[in-house]
């Protein structure tokens, strides 16, 4: 699936759109979730995941997205960046806008994301905050 905007924007789920060596870097340099991350653990969240990108006019990669799902009951929207130079410009919504749609066909009961600072962003594709929060539990294994 590739859509477009008309600045130039084109958004893509081709998994040979994918910039690997570029998301590494943004995750494992600039992203607070993900610094350190490997390029092999990238590579093989990347094959395990339904995978968005988003490019400039000249096709650069500006933006990444990915979905952890089971494509029946659940998703979860992680690694959402965006290049610094193209912030402020709607492409993180568009993003998130781009997964809800992708996965609308799977009807799936609950589609989650994690945010520390981008609620709005979020909310604009139809993101609300967790209704119960209280309800949730995490498993670290690694720490």
């Amino acid at each position: 699936m590739i859509t477009s905007r008309e600045d130039g924007y084109e958004l893509s789920t081709d998994p040979g759109s994918l910039d690997v060596g570029l998301v590494h870097h943004w995750l494992s340099t600039d992203a607070f979730w993900a610094l350190g991350r490997s390029r092999e653990t990238v590579e093989q969240s990347m094959r395990g995941s339904l995978n968005f990108a988003i490019h400039d006019a000249a096709g650069s990669q500006v933006a990444y997205a990915r979905v952890v799902t089971d494509r029946a009951t659940f998703a979860w929207l992680c690694d959402v960046y965006v290049a610094p130079a193209h912030r402020g410009k709607g492409l993180g919504t568009w993003l998130a806008g781009a997964v809800r749609d992708r996965l609308a066909p799977y009807r799936l009961k609950r589609v989650l994301l994690s945010t520390l600072d981008a609620h709005e962003v979020y909310a604009k594709a139809g993101f609300v905050p967790f209704p119960n929060p209280e309800n949730l539990m995490i498993l670290n294994p690694a720490q």
